[in-house]
């Protein structure tokens, strides 16, 4: 039986597996190492977040994204994005040395067993263990607006089923949203020679600015610290201190969640916006079926921005529609948890699962990290900024779990990373 298992290897999966090995237990991660970032995303993407926030963590801190990017004669820099398909072969270059042996398989369920848990991979082995970790990422969690619930994915699709939009070259897509998937897609799809149209509902688009530069006086780093998730005071407390804001009232954590850095464009997209998408503010599907050939959609759009705030509707035609429309985390969208499992869980104000310090949810030996455990931790969770203390606070979670005597056996001491030992037979 293991002391852990790891369910996901994207960078929270991956930074709590080198953690749990540099620890001393017995654990295994599985999932496809950096799954989201290889399948997941169009080619062409760059990451938003700076170089020096986008670290996996080890617990040593060498594996770094500048280490990695400096193997492949690149700089990275302060103020340049880094191309999404270089940050996934980050991943894998941080799996290979910081991790162990990570085991690819998928993990289809998991429900409670003798001594703590029992997990099932895609082939049907079982696997015991006497505490879990899920990381399972965004993918599980994402959201269509109503309007287009129900409609066929060759209509309708969110924007993370795409990794290759070719597909949609010298077609008529419209991109639904107003945050950086949408218009990063969307200056993509513009870009091939797609016709591309976005609808958002804010009245106006947001744009980020342009970062200050790294060295600046220092009274404009007094007033304005630098930090993983934007410049301000505010972004460095929800970047650099998620265990204060945990002991925040659950009502100002999930207010926060909700509003902090939400929907904008990153400002190296917004030349490759404007002028070359059809952008259409402060509109609202309100109905769509599909179009009377069956090769396209038809959506009624309501526009509330006419004379004296009245309402004014449309209808359009498309041939397909990527909703860029975010994730909502929640219990009921862990579907990998047995169901009585699932509904065993306490639940905060806004259905996401509640957590402890720890990341321990109510239900003992169950952990869990990254976007789901937003409301609880705050933005930090939605951006790879937050894997490095959720990495280290969760693996102490754990050790405290396991040292309770409630899930199995004493903890070894801390060992200085590496592979971990698995139990005879289980390895593939």
């Amino acid at each position: 039986m293991y002391d852990l298992l790891v369910v996901g290897a994207g960078p929270y999966g991956l930074s709590i597996a080198s953690h749990a090995a540099a620890a001393g237990l017995s654990m295994r991660v599985l999932g496809r190492p950096m799954a989201s970032w290889r399948d997941h995303m169009p080619r062409g993407m760059f990451l938003k977040s700076e170089p020096w926030a986008s670290n996996l963590s080890d617990p040593s801190g060498r594996w770094r994204l500048d280490g990695y990017c400096a193997s492949q004669g690149v700089t990275a820099r302060h103020g340049e994005p880094i191309p999404v398909e270089m940050f996934a072969a980050y991943g894998l270059w941080f799996a290979q040395r910081a991790v162990p042996e990570v085991d690819e398989r998928t993990v289809t369920h998991v429900s409670a067993g003798p001594g703590g848990f029992e997990a099932v991979t895609q082939d049907g082995q079982v696997l015991p263990a006497r505490t879990v970790a899920l990381a399972v990422g965004v993918t599980p969690f994402t959201e269509i607006p109503p309007a287009l619930r129900g409609l066929p994915a060759s209509l309708v699709s969110h924007s993370v089923d795409h990794h290759d939009l070719a597909r949609f070259r010298d077609r008529d897509v419209t991109v639904v949203g107003g945050g950086q998937a949408a218009l990063e897609t969307a200056a993509l799809l513009a870009e091939q020679g797609t016709q591309v149209r976005v609808l958002a509902r804010a009245d106006r688009l947001a744009w980020n600015d342009v970062p200050p530069p790294w060295e600046r006086p220092w009274w404009q780093s007094a007033r304005a610290p630098h930090s993983g998730l934007g410049c301000g005071w505010r972004n460095w407390f929800y970047a650099e201190r998620p265990g204060l804001l945990h002991r925040l009232p659950e009502r100002t954590r999930i207010r926060i969640t909700e509003t902090a850095l939400g929907p904008a464009g990153a400002w190296w997209v917004r030349e490759r916006v404007e002028g070359a998408v059809e952008v259409l503010p402060g509109h609202e599907i309100t109905a769509a079926r599909p179009a009377n050939d069956g090769a396209g959609v038809r959506l009624e759009v309501v526009h509330r921005g006419g004379a004296e705030g009245s309402a004014v509707v449309r209808s359009l035609e498309t041939d397909h529609v990527i909703a860029a429309t975010g994730f909502t985390a929640t219990c009921d969208r862990l579907s990998l948890l047995s169901p009585d499992l699932r509904a065993a869980l306490t639940r905060t104000a806004c259905g996401s699962p509640r957590v402890t310090s720890g990341f321990e949810s109510s239900h003992p030996g169950l952990f869990l990290a990254g976007l789901i455990t937003a409301p609880d931790f705050g933005p930090a969770m939605r951006f790879v900024q937050g894997a490095t203390y959720t990495a280290e606070t969760l693996v102490g979670g754990v050790r405290r779990r396991l040292r309770a005597g409630g899930a199995g056996a004493a903890i070894p001491a801390p060992g200085r990373g590496g592979r971990s030992e698995a139990p005879a037979g289980a390895r593939r």
